[in-house]
């Protein structure tokens, strides 16, 4: 280790001239705008007479790929209110405008790649959360929920997507953005309900705010309030945020009701048998006050949602399948205590699917979140029904978290009580498990942090080692990452409305990353070498997983990238397990790969990326690739072909595992798409198709037409079955 480490600093030296400089300084401010009148959304800023009354804010600052020169396009940006509306007009100057680019116009479509503008608002300016919104020429809505300022949990996975990284992006509001094209350049207005967003009344309220521009001609990122160079800093960063004073708004209503209407066929061919079901429910949406609302639900129901990714597990630990299911991902940052991706404390998903991914009726629930004071409140409680088909009981899911932030600082101090019971009836329990932790965050100025849990289980008949925990401290600046970690979990913790990655273990870990921006004369844009690991003992101190890895990212100004990596692994494989016709014997395993990524410009008509492994893997040799290929014909019509494969080879016997992906989407309008999502697992023989039609009336609520076909070749399983599904959702807003 220690030759290694000292190998890897040498690596720095060529380069350390090239150091940035430091661009933070005192956070820029405005006062918050009020207008009597509403400005009309259509897109056309320039014209409108209400916006020539409201005075901009500016300049923008370039982060990529000149740190701290000036946007190389004028950015004219207003913002404004009404007592029910916050309102945000810009326009975007654009030299070219006939080289605009938008590469998906779905919402929630990703916009790093394309013409567009976001900004991101710190209501409560706790300096960790805040609720971002995007748009691009096209008109796209995106929005999102932003939990710990958007940094997720660094796990086996690496760092994780969704929720648990930190970024909410299944969060969908009410609101509505227009936008126009014309020789300037584009321009966009935004009307954002108040309603929609959580915030404090009263008066001079004060607000943490960022925006953001991306031109895709240049591959430039810029902010309004300037961010310094490093991997985990963007927007979502609202530590560094600029601020808006004089925020003076009163409580909005907001009463809604979300009801629906389901009928849904399904052939099972194998069994020569049709089924209908005819079903309804609704959720009902209460804002108490601006800052904490209730929800409840009734014959809850998810047919609409994404399917899962196929995966093949090709080691002894769990896999993760992220929540995917809008009632859950509501708001489900204020929920997660733990280490999100590998020690989840709480793990909605456990709510509803069954272990072998069948789903269980829910029956109802309810939940209460939001900020009393400085105090985050999240109460949840759901009832799944009983299954004969299943041979479940009745289950009731119960959470209650509690976080507190302190005032003008990134820390906070907070408690969790998870737990459910498992009953014949309502009258009779059976069985119940509970988690109890406490956590805490404390922010050492903008660079650095320090944060932890603690954690225990009551599980009946268990009593011994049945805790979890975990501290961290990491230091984010200057072009710097680095952190270390601890986290061990006892043999006896059991978190059965949680989710493990492994039990039983003890983990040091950590990572030491440098981004060095090259002269700006090369068109090499930055060179970010780094060093991780991550170390598993069992609670005797015996080794069980070693992993150290060894990268160097290579990132070019015309989008290109390549990273060269190195891992050495050491596993100490206990039982013998199998990894479908391989059998994995105990002893000792000393393992190292090549790791090799190739990314070429996204924002291009056609683009590619890879990720290979080459090495020794558990005795005998791994060659590994997931690969993908994406075209896209202008903001319509995008495909990607995905391919992960994996040829492994251990004493004469071979495991060809792959999984391949189709996906195909096509916008008729931002709020109209067609998408269809083709799978085949040639080692389960599971082909899969999920076709989802949808016609949006507003946030999540409107037609869904989805048709799922599942063919199961196993001999043991042999599933033949074809699904179509016909939603409607509507929401009602009843203090309209």
């Amino acid at each position: 280790m220690k030759n290694i480490l000292i190998l890897f600093f040498l690596i720095f030296i060529p380069f350390l001239s090239f150091s940035q400089i430091d661009i933070i300084s005192e956070r820029p401010s405005f006062d918050a705008n009020y207008i009597d009148q509403s400005p009309e959304i259509d897109g056309n800023v320039l014209n409108d007479n209400i916006w020539k009354s409201v005075p901009s804010i500016g300049p923008f600052t370039q982060t990529k790929p000149l740190i701290g020169n000036p946007s190389s396009e004028e950015t004219d940006l207003k913002i404004a209110f009404t007592k029910d509306f916050m309102f945000i007009g810009v326009v975007c100057y654009d030299s070219s405008p006939n080289t605009l680019v938008v590469s998906d116009s779905r919402r929630d479509a990703n916009l790093d790649n394309d013409d567009s503008f976001l900004f991101i608002v710190d209501t409560y300016n706790d300096q960790q959360n805040g609720f971002l919104f995007g748009t691009n020429s096209a008109g796209m809505e995106y929005d999102a929920q932003i939990d710990n300022e958007g940094v997720g949990n660094r796990t086996a996975q690496r760092q994780q997507g969704g929720v648990v990284g930190g970024t909410n992006l299944n969060w969908d509001a009410s609101w509505i953005v227009k936008t126009q094209i014309g020789e300037y350049g584009w321009s966009a207005e935004f009307a954002i309900p108040l309603k929609s967003l959580r915030f404090s009344t009263g008066d001079n309220k004060i607000w943490g705010i960022n925006f953001q521009r991306n031109i895709s001609k240049t591959n430039e990122i810029s902010y309004w309030a300037p961010l310094p160079l490093g991997f985990n800093f963007s927007i979502k960063r609202v530590s560094l945020a600029g601020k808006m004073n004089k925020v003076s708004l009163k409580k909005p209503g907001n009463l809604k009701l979300l009801p629906y209407a389901l009928t849904q066929l399904t052939n099972f061919s194998d069994k020569k048998d049709l089924k209908t079901n005819i079903d309804g429910g609704a959720d009902l949406k209460y804002s108490i006050t601006p800052s904490l609302t209730l929800d409840l639900t009734y014959n809850t129901d998810f047919a609409q949602a994404e399917v899962d990714k196929q995966q093949v597990n090709l080691d002894r630990f769990n896999l993760f399948y992220p929540e995917k299911r809008a009632f859950f991902l509501e708001n489900a940052g204020q929920f997660s205590v733990g280490s999100p991706g590998e020690i989840d404390l709480f793990f909605s998903r456990k709510i509803g699917i069954s272990s072998n991914g069948s789903i269980v009726p829910i029956k109802g629930g309810g939940r209460l979140s939001g900020k009393v004071g400085n105090t985050n409140v999240g109460l949840l409680s759901m009832i799944t029904d009983a299954s004969d088909q299943l041979n479940s009981k009745r289950n009731n899911y119960y959470v209650t978290r509690v976080n507190h932030n302190f005032n003008n600082s990134r820390s906070s101090i907070g408690a969790a009580f998870i737990g459910k019971t498992i009953s014949k009836d309502l009258n009779e329990l059976n069985y119940n498990n509970n988690v109890f932790a406490v956590d805490g965050i404390w922010g050492i100025g903008k660079k650095a942090k320090i944060s932890g849990f603690v954690s225990k289980s009551s599980t009946p008949g268990i009593n011994n080692n049945n805790h979890a925990f975990k501290f961290s401290a990491n230091y984010d600046w200057n072009s710097w990452n680095i952190y270390a970690q601890y986290s061990e979990v006892g043999d006896g913790f059991k978190p059965e409305v949680g989710y493990l990655e492994r039990s039983s273990f003890k983990k040091p870990s950590f990572l030491i990353f440098k981004t060095i921006r090259v002269n700006d004369n090369s068109k090499l844009l930055e060179y970010r070498p780094h060093i991780s690991g991550r170390y598993y003992y069992d609670l005797e101190g015996n080794i069980v997983t070693t992993y150290t890895h060894i990268d160097t990212h290579w990132a070019w100004k015309s989008g290109f990238e390549v990273h060269t990596g190195y891992n050495i692994r050491k596993e100490w494989v206990s039982e013998n397990f199998d990894i479908s016709n391989l059998q994995i014997k105990t002893g000792e395993y000393n393992n190292s790969e090549f790791q090799f990524v190739l990314m070429t410009n996204k924002s291009k008509n056609l683009s590619f990326n890879s990720r290979s492994y080459f090495g020794t893997y558990f005795g005998g040799y791994k060659i590994s690739n997931n690969a993908s290929l994406n075209f896209r014909s202008g903001d319509k019509f995008s495909t990607a072909i995905s391919i992960n494969a994996n040829n492994i080879k251990i004493k004469g016997e071979v495991l060809n595992a792959v999984i391949s992906g189709l996906n195909l989407t096509y916008s008729f309008t931002p709020r109209m798409f067609l998408q269809s999502f083709i799978q085949y697992n040639n080692v389960s023989n599971l082909f899969s198709v999920n076709t989802r039609f949808g016609l949006l009336n507003d946030a999540n609520t409107g037609l869904f037409i989805v048709f799922n076909i599942l063919k199961d070749s196993d001999i043991i399983d042999e599933i033949n079955n074809q699904q179509i599904t016909i939603k409607y959702t509507h929401s009602f807003d009843l203090l309209k």
